[in-house]
């Protein structure tokens, strides 16, 4: 889907505005895994979370190519929203993000902070983003879509960081939203000549990408419930979709019990915060603790931007 070329040329635009993410193998993980474990740090990035780097390359071409735009809106659960919302000011474009009733009340405010308008609306992102369609037609915005080939070469720089840095990885187990971090990830893979395995991460309460990647076609479900709102996602995108069937090996479906383990586990191995979404992709390894035995794995904690009361909930459970 991305050349290389392309790729690097949208990583020096995420570079410009931010330093490269660590990665770092982690010996207590690797006891917890019976894997060499290295995480993708995108939990350190200006947002606390890789979307950041599509809403930069996305602002950055925008600018170039529509000069003088009277805005842009968005729809999110708050990582997207945040990276739109950060980019647009650095390009001097006004942002609009709608979000669903009940939101994230910490990633409202990082959005607000920002410099975003923040609308709510609708009971889910789903219904969000009808929202946001609806008022950027009535107020003549530029909808920013959460799944484009320049948001998806802005996050694939975070695979190449991370494939140039680590050892060759046997597999890497990327969580699953509308899908631009597992489609940057399998680009680079595959610009790279890599052989890696390439493992989407869901929520068995958002589950619609594992059973569209199952069905060989799009197959929304009615709703979409979990912990990890990076994942709450019912309807996939066909694009998306496309890339995954081509170049996924599989998905895993993790529960929020699942998830809040791992969460639990970053916490005691690393003293990394991670949001549902963020420890997805752990939670999916510890599931296949099995199956990938002595592998060197990468893991892509995407995001560490959750509320504190959820947080001390979660590393309360056992």
């Amino acid at each position: 889907m991305l050349s290389l070329d392309e790729i690097e040329s949208a990583a020096a635009i995420v570079q410009g505005a931010m330093p490269s993410t660590a990665q770092y193998a982690w010996p207590l993980l690797a006891l917890r895994t019976g894997c060499e474990t290295w995480v993708k740090h995108e939990n350190h990035t200006p947002t606390g979370a890789f979307k950041v780097r599509g809403g930069l390359v996305f602002m950055d071409r925008l600018k170039r190519r529509a000069a003088g735009t009277a805005g842009v809106i968005s729809a999110t659960r708050g990582n997207h929203g945040q990276s739109i919302a950060l980019a647009a000011a650095r390009a001097g474009i006004a942002a609009t993000i709608v979000v669903p009733h009940g939101n994230s009340v910490e990633k409202n405010a990082a959005m607000r902070a920002f410099g975003a308008e923040l609308v709510e609306a609708g009971h889910d992102f789903d219904a969000a983003r009808e929202t946001a369609t609806k008022l950027a037609d009535e107020r003549g915005l530029v909808m920013v879509p959460s799944f484009h080939r320049d948001l998806v070469a802005g996050v694939a720089s975070y695979a190449l960081e991370l494939f140039r840095a680590a050892p060759p990885l046997d597999t890497v187990y990327v969580p699953i939203g509308l899908g631009s971090g597992i489609c940057g990830t399998i680009a680079v893979r595959d610009a790279l000549g890599l052989k890696t395995r390439v493992v989407g991460v869901v929520s068995t309460g958002a589950p619609a990408y594992a059973l569209s990647f199952a069905a060989g076609k799009v197959v929304p479900t009615n709703g979409a419930d979990t912990m990890a709102d990076g994942m709450a996602v019912r309807g996939p995108d066909a694009e998306a979709l496309d890339v995954i069937l081509k170049g996924a090996d599989r998905i895993v479906q993790v529960s929020d019990a699942e998830i809040g383990a791992a969460m639990r586990a970053y916490y005691e191995d690393t003293h990394q915060l991670a949001e549902g979404a963020g420890a997805a992709a752990l939670a999916a390894l510890l599931q296949e603790r099995d199956r990938v035995a002595g592998q060197r794995i990468g893991l892509i904690l995407s995001g560490g931007n959750i509320d504190r009361p959820l947080y001390l909930r979660t590393l309360a459970d056992d």
